[in-house]
Formats: C-alpha cells, sequence, structure tokens
C-alpha cells in the first residue's frame, strides 16, 4: 500500500493505492492518527485501491468517528467499482460521505 498525503490549510487530502487488508490497515491508521491533528477536512481518495477487508473496513469507521467527534467531516472520493460493492454490501455506503 502507497499513501500519499497533501495539506492544505486545516484539509488534508490522502491518496491510498494498492491493497488496504490485515497487514496494511496498521499501517494507514497510524498515517492517519499522527497527520489528523488540527484537520477538519479528511478526503481519503481511493482512486488507485485495488482491495479492502474488513480490517480496512474497521480504519474507515475508525477515522469517520474520530472525525464527527472533532467536528471535522471525511469524505471517500473516487471510490473503485470493486470497493464501492463492499461499501454496498457492508451498509458502509450509508455511514461514509461518497463523493
Amino acid at each position: 500500500m502507497k499513501i500519499n498525503k497533501i495539506k492544505n490549510g486545516s484539509s488534508l487530502t490522502m491518496a491510498i493505492e494498492g491493497r488496504l487488508d490485515t497487514i496494511t490497515s496498521s499501517d494507514l491508521s497510524k498515517e492517519i492518527t499522527s497527520s489528523i491533528d488540527g484537520v477538519t477536512e479528511l478526503i481519503l481518495d481511493i482512486e488507485n485501491l485495488e482491495y479492502i477487508s474488513s480490517s480496512g473496513l474497521r480504519v474507515l469507521l475508525s477515522t469517520q468517528k474520530s472525525m464527527n467527534s472533532n467536528n471535522g467531516k471525511m469524505i471517500v472520493k473516487n471510490v473503485p467499482e470493486i470497493v464501492m460493492e463492499v461499501f454496498d454490501i457492508t451498509g458502509f455506503v450509508d455511514i461514509l460521505n461518497i463523493e
């Protein structure tokens, strides 16, 4: 998994590439936790995400809750069809702010 970050004021965009699974989800969680201090808008661009497992979904849910509790917002954008199917099946389409 590869993560590219672009910060613009209080907005942070993280582009995630590759697989978000049991092995890589802890890396993403640590990267998000260390990067969101002072961030009011987190944009996760997952255009190049090839796979997401339940542990990856857990990271997204945890991050969504964290942003909500800090009066911030998280946007997931450029969702590939294969990942959107997982979001549909798991009900994450109703939880996440997807653009």
